[in-house]
């Protein structure tokens, strides 16, 4: 099956949501193309309390009201994964989808997000999903009545590290320096709980066991020092919140990348190539929040309006 629409847009987060919403009111056929949930990387974030005017919310209900307004608004989604993206001579682009299926769209908006980032401790990848995990709202039940040491002084480190108080015995933040990157306000919230200790100056350098893990190497980042902790196997997890990779691989021929991986863009959203924008944590920017995510959507689908118009 093919299709012809006026857009495309990959990923359904904050960012493609707010892009298909605009885009739709300014009467554009508009497709939205997610592969998992609608709300990207905020469905799993238990909780979201800086969004103006929703004091909080769950990430997976904000994610919900994002596809059903874009519903209301004229929007499509089709829960598909797209494996390639040609540009035409006559400057559309055509999105192979599933099992073969292809449309094609005057412009591209992509809003495909970012990725959690590994640290590369020795271990991480042999017990990934076996005591290792970076999303506490996935796994946090996993680990009721364990120990939990979760990497990372950001805020996304911060609250993951509180909501995760709701399952653990105890939880052990491991911070590499020697304070947090974190807002004040959540830090305090965070040290105040008396189910949370923190490990400054500190980096988990190796995780061993057998089927599961039973120790954890660290090292003391001020003196060099390391030294091992062990558990029982099965009785403890280890959190990884140490950033993220923007996913770009389906465009790289189309964008130019800045130093943390991004895509460059005007201030219209705009890339390298005409009819191509981009929106929200893809982006190289230096805020990736849900409200920076919908700005750039409003402003991509605008400038993608006046694209195709101007055609």
């Amino acid at each position: 099956m093919h299709t012809n629409v006026d857009l495309a847009i990959l990923g359904g987060g904050a960012a493609g949501y707010s892009a298909a919403i605009y885009a739709a009111r300014a009467n554009l056929s508009t497709v939205v193309f997610e592969q998992a949930m609608p709300g990207g990387q905020i469905t799993t974030t238990d909780i979201i309390e800086n969004y103006p005017g929703i004091p909080s919310i769950s990430g997976a209900e904000l994610g919900m009201r994002f596809q059903e307004h874009a519903d209301a608004a004229g929007a499509e989604t089709r829960y598909s994964s797209v494996g390639a993206i040609a540009h035409n001579a006559d400057g559309s682009f055509t999105l192979t989808y599933d099992a073969g299926e292809t449309l094609s769209a005057k412009a591209l908006i992509v809003a495909t997000g970012a990725v959690p980032r590994p640290v590369g401790f020795t271990g991480e990848d042999t017990y990934k999903g076996r005591g290792v995990s970076y999303c506490a709202t996935c796994d946090g039940m996993f680990y009721k009545n364990k120990q939990v040491f979760v990497i990372g002084g950001g805020n996304a480190a911060c609250e993951e590290g509180l909501f995760l108080t709701n399952f653990a015995s105890h939880v052990t933040m491991v911070i590499r320096r020697d304070e947090f990157r974190a807002p004040q306000g959540i830090v305090n919230r965070l040290l105040a709980n008396e189910k949370i200790s923190v490990k400054y100056e500190t980096s988990i350098v190796e995780l061993t066991g057998d089927a599961l893990p039973s120790a954890i190497t660290f090292q003391n980042n001020a003196t060099g020092e390391g030294y091992t902790e062990e558990y029982e196997p099965g009785s403890f997890g280890i959190f990884v919140f140490a950033g993220t990779d923007p996913v770009t691989n389906l465009v790289t021929d189309f964008v130019e990348l800045g130093r943390d991986g991004g895509i460059q863009t005007d201030d219209t959203m705009g890339t390298k190539t005409p009819g191509v924008f981009a929106a929200g944590d893809v982006r190289s920017k230096r805020l990736r929040q849900v409200i920076t995510a919908a700005s750039d959507g409003a402003i991509a689908a605008t400038s993608a309006y006046e694209y195709i118009k101007s055609l």
